[in-house]
């Protein structure tokens, strides 16, 4: 289970990207296309979470839980986006299957080409699927916080939420540190 590329890191500019997401289950406006920039020139965050595959066991239960806490990312000015190296059909087809994703608030992305993944370094070497991989990224397009799962292991979006809120302090936060705490 080896990356084809090196994983991009804090400090780096996350690459641009222009793909088509699943946005509505309205027939005719479900597609949209979505532009790596697109939150900067709104002077947002962006959150990006990436899950190996649709139709599987661990993935919807943190879509599920990335869409129960998209209020809480949208009150602190970010972005969410989920993704997938699975096509924007397959992501549609997923949502009308699924109980608890009819409802997102937010884009699922189809990085199909794998081109994203596979220039963000976290493309599984075997399948070409994406490793359970979450991009904090700032409003000047700079990566501020990546974390990156095994494909079994699901992630812990109120841990996403602690470190978004740290680093939108421009402070110094302590271990365990939460919101409403002094800052060092």
């Amino acid at each position: 289970m080896e990356t084809t590329n090196r994983l991009i890191g804090i400090g780096e500019k996350f690459p641009s990207f222009s793909k088509t997401a699943v946005t509505n289950l309205e027939k005719g406006k479900e597609f949209e296309t979505i532009n790596g920039d697109d939150h900067q020139q709104k002077g947002e965050w962006m959150v990006m979470f990436w899950w190996p595959k649709d139709f599987t066991f661990v993935c919807p239960t943190e879509i599920a839980s990335f869409n129960d806490h998209a209020g809480d990312f949208k009150d602190r000015d970010a972005y969410l986006v989920g993704a997938s190296t699975d096509s924007e059909f397959v992501h549609l087809a997923w949502r009308h299957n699924h109980d608890d994703l009819r409802g997102l608030k937010f884009p699922m992305l189809a990085d199909t080409s794998k081109s994203l993944a596979e220039e963000l370094g976290i493309l599984e070497a075997n399948e070409k699927i994406a490793y359970r991989a979450t991009f904090i990224v700032d409003p000047q397009g700079i990566i501020r916080w990546v974390s990156v799962y095994d494909l079994n292991v699901g992630r812990n979006v109120d841990e996403v939420i602690r470190v978004l809120d740290a680093l939108q302090t421009d402070e110094l936060c302590p271990c365990n540190w939460e919101a409403g705490q002094d800052t060092l």
